[in-house]
Formats: C-alpha cells, sequence, structure tokens
C-alpha cells in the first residue's frame, strides 16, 4: 500500500478516546465458530481491521456466512466435512490464521494450513500447537509449506504441558479441546485476558471449561456446541498505545471503556516514570506536567509487560530522563525500530536482546519506515512527540491492529495527515484520501 503518514509533531495530546474491541480476542472467537456443526453466533465489539478482514475472508472459504456491521458480527456455519483447506494467498498474511487448525481438526477431522505469517518480529514456529494436538491424537506431517492434519475418528483430551505459556497454542488446543473425547488438562496455559474471553464465548456455545486465566485450564469435551451472542474485551494494547502517546507528548489522555486491571504492569510503568494517573472502574487517564524519568522492564507473558508494548515505551523513555532499559524476553527480532527511533535522534544501545535507552530533549522528524504493527504505532508517536515533521512509510502494518488510528490521535490534537508519494504532506491530504477499505 503507497499510503504514508504525514505527521505534524510537537504536538501535545489531550482529550478522551475509547478504546476499540479486542483484536487478540476476537479473531480467535471467530475462528471458534468452526466448531460448529451449524448456527448462528453474534459477536458484538469486532474491531473494523485488517487482520479480522483476513479472518472474515478465511472464514468465508471453509463455508462460513459473514456480516460485519459496525461493531457487530454475525457468523453463519453450515458443517461442510468437504472445505478443510486453508488459502495460503490469505494464511500467509496473518499469523492468527493457524487458529482455525484445531477448530477444522476437531469438528471435519482434516486440516490443510500452509505455514502461517505475520510480524517480521522473530521466529514464531506453531511447534507448540501440533505438539499438542498430536497428543490429542491428531496424524500431522509438515511438506511443501505446509500442515497436513487429521484426526481419525475423534480427538481425545490428553494433558499437555506447554513448554512455553504460548497464548496462541493455547487458544487452538482449548478450542481442539472442547469438542474433543474425554478431558484436556492444559498446563503452563497463557494466562492472557484473550484466553479468558475465548473460554467465555466458548462456555456460550456450550463448552465446559474450568481454570481459564490460570496457568492451569480443564475442559471437558462436548460432542455438539451451540451458537449465541458474546462481547470482545476491550483491547488493551491500543488503550495502553494512547495513554503512553499522551505520557510522551507530555499531555492528558483518558481512554474510557476499558478493563484497567488489564493494564496493571504498564500502568505501574507509567507511574513509575513520573506520570500521574487518574484510574476508575472503565477508565484510565495519564497527565504529564512534569520530566519522565528512565525506567527499567522486562517483556514478559502476561501478567507480566507485553512485547507488543515495548516499542511505544522506547519511544516514552527516549524522551525522559536519564536511562532506561528494556529486556525483550519473547521475540528476538523485536528491536527492528530502533533503527528508525535513531534517525530521528534517539540515543539507544543495543546488546543482545536488551535495549539501553539514554534519554534526550527532543526527538527530530524524518522519514522512518514501520517494520511491524507495533513498531509502526511507536514511530507515529515518536512524530507526534518530535520537533518539525516526520513521514511514515510502511503503514499497511498499523491497519491490522488499529481502528480509525489517525481519526483518533487527531481527535486528540494530533496532526495527522494521510498521504501518498505524490501528495506528500498536502494540506488537504486527509480530504483526498481515506484509510484503507475494510470491506
Amino acid at each position: 500500500m503507497g499510503d504514508i503518514l504525514c505527521i505534524k509533531g510537537g504536538v501535545r495530546l489531550s482529550g478522551t478516546v475509547r478504546a476499540q474491541g479486542a483484536k487478540n480476542a476476537a479473531l480467535p472467537i471467530m475462528a471458534a465458530t468452526l466448531l460448529l456443526e451449524e448456527g448462528t453466533v453474534l459477536i458484538n465489539r469486532v474491531p473494523r481491521l485488517d487482520d479480522v478482514a483476513i479472518m472474515a475472508d478465511l472464514l468465508r472459504h471453509l463455508g462460513a456466512k459473514v456480516d460485519h456491521s459496525g461493531e457487530l458480527m454475525q457468523i453463519n456455519i453450515t458443517h461442510d466435512p468437504r472445505l478443510f483447506e486453508t488459502p495460503e494467498g490469505l494464511v500467509r498474511k496473518m499469523r492468527a490464521s493457524s487458529l482455525v487448525l484445531g477448530p477444522l481438526l476437531a469438528r471435519r477431522g482434516k486440516a490443510i494450513l500452509p505455514l502461517p505469517g505475520g510480524c517480521s518480529i522473530g521466529s514464531r514456529p506453531i511447534d507448540l500447537h501440533l505438539k499438542g494436538l498430536a497428543r490429542m491424537g491428531a496424524n500431522l506431517e509438515i511438506r511443501r509449506g505446509a500442515v497436513y492434519a487429521t484426526a481419525p475418528g475423534r480427538l481425545r483430551g490428553s494433558r499437555i504441558y506447554l513448554d512455553f505459556p504460548s497464548v496462541g497454542a493455547t487458544e487452538n488446543l482449548l478450542m481442539a479441546a472442547a469438542s474433543a473425547k474425554g478431558e484436556t488438562v492444559l498446563e503452563n496455559a497463557a494466562r492472557e485476558p484473550e484466553i479468558t474471553n475465548l473460554a467465555q464465548a466458548l462456555t456460550t456455545m456450550g463448552a465446559v471449561i474450568e481454570g481459564a486465566g490460570s496457568g492451569t485450564i480443564h475442559i471437558q469435551g462436548v460432542e455438539t456446541l451451540k451458537g449465541g451472542p458474546m462481547t470482545v474485551i476491550p483491547d488493551r494494547i491500543e488503550a495502553s498505545t494512547f495513554l503512553i502517546a499522551g505520557a510522551a507528548t507530555g499531555g492528558e489522555v483518558t481512554v474510557i471503556d476499558v478493563v484497567p486491571e488489564h493494564m496493571e504492569a504498564l500502568l505501574a510503568k507509567l507511574e513509575e516514570a513520573g506520570a500521574s494517573l487518574m484510574v476508575k472502574e472503565s477508565s484510565v487517564t495519564v497527565r504529564v506536567d512534569r520530566p519522565l524519568t528512565g525506567v527499567t522492564l522486562k517483556t514478559l507473558p502476561y501478567p507480566g509487560f507485553p512485547t507488543d508494548l515495548q516499542p511505544q515505551m522506547m519511544v516514552l523513555l527516549c524522551l525522559a530522563e536519564k536511562t532506561g532499559v528494556i529486556h525483550e524476553t519473547v521475540f528476538e527480532s523485536r528491536f527492528l525500530h530502533v533503527g528508525e527511533l535513531k534517525r530521528m535522534g534517539a540515543q539507544i544501545e543495543l546488546q543482545g536482546n536488551t535495549s539501553i535507552v539514554t534519554g534526550v530533549p527532543f526527538l527530530n522528524g524524518a522519514e522512518v519506515h514501520g517494520t511491524d504493527l507495533r513498531a509502526c504505532a511507536a514511530l507515529a508517536i515518536a512524530g507526534l512527540a518530535a520537533k518539525g515533521t516526520t513521514l511514515l512509510k510502511e503503514t499497511h502494518h498499523l491497519w491490522r491492529g488499529y481502528e480509525n488510528f489517525v481519526d483518533k490521535m487527531n481527535d486528540l490534537g494530533g496532526k495527522i495527515f494521510i498521504s501518498n508519494e505524490n501528495d506528500v504532506c498536502s494540506p488537504t491530504a486527509t480530504s483526498l484520501r481515506e484509510l484503507p477499505s475494510l470491506q
């Protein structure tokens, strides 16, 4: 996509923004509908994102009817055992495509899944998914870059220990176990709120699940699941991105319709850095009226500090006094944005999986390239806080995870224009170009 963001820096963000539904909760809930023999599922608060559109197209390819109107998505499932192969063109666009593997095996007994794509933030193999499904009786083979899987008869419940608390593996195995024969116990399971939201959705469909949100989940498989209404939780990563943007620009931003407990790791670090917080039942306000100071943080699985907020937090540390340190322990290649921030005047030293950030008085606008979804958001924040104009290219990553990102930032006082190579930073750019179509 040729769109670039022209960002006029030096703003102080101020105002209120509503959090979108969580992308990382909506995608597995959508995939879970494949567990139905037939029926209708209504999902509320589904964000309009490129990744959601890709998952909707994937479900359509597998025989579902999907209608996404506003925040409401209706999925109608008619079981067709002949539809079990996923198209390479869709799967390679998004790693979360792997989430259809478990439901397809559980309900249709077969699946062909090209190895999925996604952001370039390091190796993210799906071996934990495959090992768990094999424990449940699936026959798996990888050839020509795709997984060929069969489940003779019905998947069987099993005790499965995950070597790492992978969110995707936990979700895939949780869905497969919901329709397996007997009980499945997932040990060292991921504890993210999105896991709990998926379990709530599966329970609405008739699944029997205990312990979601803890390290051990018990699932008693049932033969038949039904449709029903369900709601996606607020997106803690999107909400946190706006809080960081408010803090990095020395502003005051309130995010509403959130679950503050889901953001405790971030809130603790913002407070440690010197930001003032007001936390209510479903909203968080951040205010910065004095210089921030560097902090040390380590990315960890939930409830630790999210790796999906590491690039955004790095921008804040670039503008803080003293030195901040970031230890990245989840993805080995999630420092690709460092070079781009250095183009803006940041002082960052990389030592393996550790980033040492020495704060500078200000960043300068520059031409930068988004390397992945969260890096794009971070560079946009850097552009808003910087002196001068920043041109952010490779913005297609951004539309994968942020709904109405430009409008929301501009409603807070930002000055971001969507432009293209032939119309860079035109004052009329926002009226000439619209956000990418999500139809």
